[in-house]
């Protein structure tokens, strides 16, 4: 449950942060009267998300055998490129979205058929964080059981919903700075289980070879069927007796992506003392 609860929430708040700006921008160009333009094509963008999540989960449903494993590791190895490709978007453009977002918000309203524009900034807006959620749930109902998916689901986006009406409709201000660290770090570790989970799949239909089939087994100690087995597979992509390729996934792509962050968070600082 944590998992979908985790991603819904992180991807609500940004969805949230957007809705509010474009509203924010309209107040600011004395635009008001279009307010519900921007409520329609947000609207619209999650009921296709929701529609995108639906189909992707029932073509995972009703496949079986080789091909079932095949979309298990397809999905899990996507979900994770996409999930790296958020962490590092928001860590690299975050400064930068109300400015953009007003930018877009002044030459919808000032064109012709400012209405149309407006909607499509929206919906595009929106629509990509409901197709990267889709895509994330997917993933996760995959390790664990639907009504866990969907609890965690409904929670995280119910409490995104409240952290954005106090964003924008109250005085308390929260530290958006460090709620997007914290979650950075914790999806790193998820989307290493994820690309760890892939390969596991393509692991058992032969694309990608194990080299070694069992590194450890420590399943006597804590086994992977258990409730916190289960809970630490659907959370980190926890397996008792891994296989080498996927040892090598999971510790390589944490090593790798941490590191890179790091570095990437250097980067202005630097910038900011040469200027200086």
């Amino acid at each position: 449950m944590f998992p979908s609860f985790l991603l819904s929430l992180r991807e609500g708040i940004e969805a949230a942060l957007i809705i509010g700006i474009l509203l924010g921008a309209l107040k600011k160009f004395n635009r008001t009267h279009l307010s519900y333009v921007v409520w329609t094509g947000a609207g619209t963008a999650a009921l296709l998300s929701l529609i995108v999540a639906f189909v992707l989960n029932a073509i995972g449903m009703s496949l079986e055998g080789t091909a079932e494993a095949i979309f298990e590791g397809t999905t899990m190895i996507l979900a994770a490129a996409l999930l790296t490709w958020m962490i590092f978007w928001m860590q690299n453009h975050a400064r930068f979205i109300k400015q953009n977002i007003e930018a877009d918000v002044h030459r919808a309203t000032r064109q012709k058929g400012g209405g149309r524009a407006l909607f499509l900034v929206a919906f595009l807006a929106v629509m990509r964080e409901g197709i990267e959620l889709a895509l994330f749930i997917t993933a996760v109902n995959l390790t664990a059981s639907p009504s866990q998916t969907l609890t965690g689901t409904v929670l995280g986006l119910a409490t995104s919903v409240v952290l954005g009406w106090l964003l924008f409709a109250s005085t308390i201000r929260l530290d958006l700075r460090r709620f997007f660290q914290v979650t950075s770090f914790l999806l790193i570790l998820f989307a290493a289980g994820l690309l760890a989970y892939g390969v596991h799949e393509f692991n058992e239909v032969g694309i990608i070879p194990p080299v070694i089939e069992h590194v450890w087994d420590i399943n006597f100690l804590l086994d992977e069927k258990s409730v916190l087995g289960q809970l630490l597979t659907s959370l980190f992509g926890y397996n008792g007796n891994p296989s080498l390729t996927e040892v090598i996934a999971y510790v390589g792509y944490f090593v790798v992506l941490w590191l890179a962050l790091r570095q990437g968070r250097k980067m202005p600082r630097i910038a900011q003392e040469n200027a200086g």
